[in-house]
Order: C-alpha cells, then structure tokens, then sequence
C-alpha cells in the first residue's frame, strides 16, 4: 500500500499496489502491521456501507465524540464520490480546514480519516457504494455533526445537492 499523507496531519490517501497477473490483479487493502508502522489505528470494530441511488446526494459531515471517537477507512466500492473531511480538533494547525479527494471502483483510492475529523461525501455516480472499516461501535449519543455548507469551511461541492437527510440539512453553523 502506499500512503500519502495529506494536507492535514494524520490524514491519508492510500492507495493498494496492485499485483497484476493475466487472471488480473491482487491488492492489499488493510493490513494491521502496516497501518501499525505507519502510526495510524489498527483497530476495527465495525464495517459498514452506505448504498446510494442518485447522483448529487449528499452524507456528513459526520464525526463521533470522544470517548468513543472514531477512527475509518474509506473507499467506493462502486461508482464515485467526492469525499470531504474537516479538521475539527481544536489544538491542530490546520483546524477547521478542509481536504476533498474523489475516489471510485475504478481509481481503488482509499482516505484515512483520524479521530477528530468530521467526514462526509457527495456522489458523482447513480447507484454509489461507499465501505468505511470503523475502530469504534457507533455510539448514537456521541454522535455529532457540522453542516455540509457552513460559510465556517467554504466547501465547494461538485455537483448541485438532489438528496440529503434533514438532520444533515440541519447542523448548526460553526461558531468562529
């Protein structure tokens, strides 16, 4: 695998090298030792995907509070999104700044989001499928969220919002 650290500290792109043969290829995805080496959480307590139909829909931004802070792993399994995180922890250089990076089925990429971050991603594609490796069990209590179009973060989405849920739609703006 090869992680590229983006502009956000603790925050990765990784990308699986392929070993192609002429059945295909074979591509490491996760691996605890090299995440491990790496400095990034090895623990997964759950996986779960998010199965979407329309392009232009629109999920997050989504974060989960300490304790029970979460660490993912992100990739689109089918189609493609636009994903977003935002640095929310308040002692980093770089808070309240965001990273976007487009993944799909066809480019594999995959985006390490660290505790502290809200998380969230918009479709480019009809019939999306988005898998997140989690280290924490959801937690509906510690769940928070910021809105997707707060003027606090300035995200320049790529396509018009057709679908969001209400309480996405309703997060309150970031006090500055």
């Amino acid at each position: 695998m090869i992680f590229t650290q983006t502009p956000l500290e603790g925050a990765y792109v990784i990308e699986p090298e392929m070993l192609k043969d002429e059945r295909g290829f074979f591509a490491r995805t996760y691996c605890s030792k090299v995440f491990a080496a790496h400095g990034l959480s090895s623990s997964i307590a759950q996986c779960s995907i998010s199965f979407n139909k329309r392009a232009g829909t629109l999920r997050g931004m989504h974060y989960q509070e300490p304790p029970k802070a979460e660490e993912k792993l992100v990739r689109c399994t089918m189609g493609a999104i636009y994903d977003v995180i935002i640095d929310l922890r308040p002692e980093s250089a770089t808070c309240r700044e965001w990273f976007s990076l487009e993944m799909s089925s066809s480019n594999r990429l995959m985006l390490y989001v660290p505790q502290g971050f809200a998380h969230g991603f918009q479709t480019l594609d009809d019939n999306t499928e988005v898998l997140y490796q989690i280290s924490e069990h959801y937690a509906p209590e510690l769940a928070g969220g910021v809105r997707w179009d707060d003027p606090a973060f300035g995200i320049k989405w790529p396509l018009p919002v057709v679908e969001i849920s209400d309480k996405d739609r309703d997060y309150l703006d970031v006090e500055c």
